[in-house]
């Protein structure tokens, strides 16, 4: 979150006073704010929140073949990753703009070749509708979710434009170049555009630019660059335990899960978690001992302390901590964490 504010200067105090507003009180409760200077661009931006960078490729066309390819989209978390981020991270706000009722309930409806935000209202008179508007909706929320977890995967600032080189890069270091279309190819390698030709004794034969990209992509060395899940499942079905009348118990254990857990937004505020906590009251664990690592939900301190202050408040409020847990992993297995 960003916010362009007018301070009020107190010279005699040596203190500077901002007004943000009731929304953009999130912004000071996680700890400290960077500072800086008015940027040029910002000129003649109003006061108040500033809202992330426009990015100008989700609506170049050469583009969308990429962005709807099913690879691409697997690779960016696929399907339920989408309704993930519909969820928590696209607006809060239903999609159908030719309602005049909606209902406060949220749901994700699945329409080729992605998914829309709805309210359960809109969600039971669209539902089985398939219509070109609908799809063209839901092409518009594919492309977003694709282009928002590149930049989150290559670490880069909302604020700025993401660059034709940066969304090749992240094609390269997920296989997915023979994905890309041949003139975006040409455009990333700055090559001259094909020229129309009219004749047939004008033909000359040339190599397509996915086929240069192909080559050098396999001149290079990508094996510390591509994404390794957190943690790696293992099933075994004829393990010792299930064959035994009294097995005892095994607690599952992964403290390399617990650390990505940890750096997860928390799921009551969406402010950056403290804590990895742990399921109670729902009868698991045991006497002195926590319940499985994988049963845990991210919380930061003030939240983690309201639920153990009050487990029943707290469900009441937030919704019961299976559901938390379920939602945890299902971002978990979306992203690639647990695989």
């Amino acid at each position: 979150m960003r916010a362009l504010l007018r301070p009020v200067i107190v010279r005699e105090l040596g203190v500077v006073m901002l007004k943000p507003g009731r929304e953009l009180f999130g912004l000071f409760t996680a700890g400290r704010v960077l500072v800086q200077s008015q940027p040029a661009s910002m000129a003649n931006h109003a006061t108040g929140f500033v809202p992330d960078a426009q990015q100008s490729l989700s609506r170049d066309a050469a583009l969308r073949s990429f962005f709807l390819h099913h690879d691409v989209i697997r690779a960016a978390g696929g399907i339920s990753g989408l309704d993930y981020w519909l969820l928590n991270y696209s607006g809060g706000a239903c999609q159908n703009s030719h309602s005049d009722y909606h209902y406060h309930e949220l749901t994700v409806m699945h329409h080729e070749p992605g998914s829309i935000l709805l309210c359960g209202h809109c969600d039971n008179q669209l539902r089985e509708q398939h219509t070109e508007a609908l799809a063209e909706l839901a092409r518009r929320n594919v492309i977003d979710w694709v282009l928002d977890k590149i930049i989150h995967a290559l670490m880069l600032d909302k604020s700025r434009e993401i660059s034709l080189a940066e969304l090749c890069w992240w094609a390269v270091i997920n296989g997915l170049t023979s994905a890309l279309p041949d003139s975006v190819a040409r455009k990333a390698l700055n090559l001259p555009e094909e020229r129309v030709v009219k004749r047939e004794s004008d033909i000359q034969p040339v190599i397509p630019a996915t086929s240069i990209v192909a080559d050098k992509v396999a001149d290079v060395d990508l094996s510390g660059i591509m994404p390794e899940p957190v943690t790696k499942l293992t099933v075994d079905p004829e393990s010792p335990q299930t064959h035994m009348k009294r097995p005892k118990n095994l607690r599952w254990e992964d403290l390399k899960f617990l650390r990505w857990v940890k750096i997860q937004p928390c799921a009551c505020c969406g402010q950056p978690a403290d804590d990895a906590h742990h399921l109670i009251g729902w009868g698991q664990g045991g006497m002195g001992t926590k319940a499985h690592d994988s049963l845990v939900i991210p919380l930061c301190r003030k939240h983690h302390t309201e639920l153990h202050n009050d487990p029943v408040k707290f469900e009441r409020k937030y919704g019961t901590q299976p559901v938390l847990i379920i939602k945890l992993l299902d971002r978990a297995f979306a992203l690639g964490v647990l695989a």
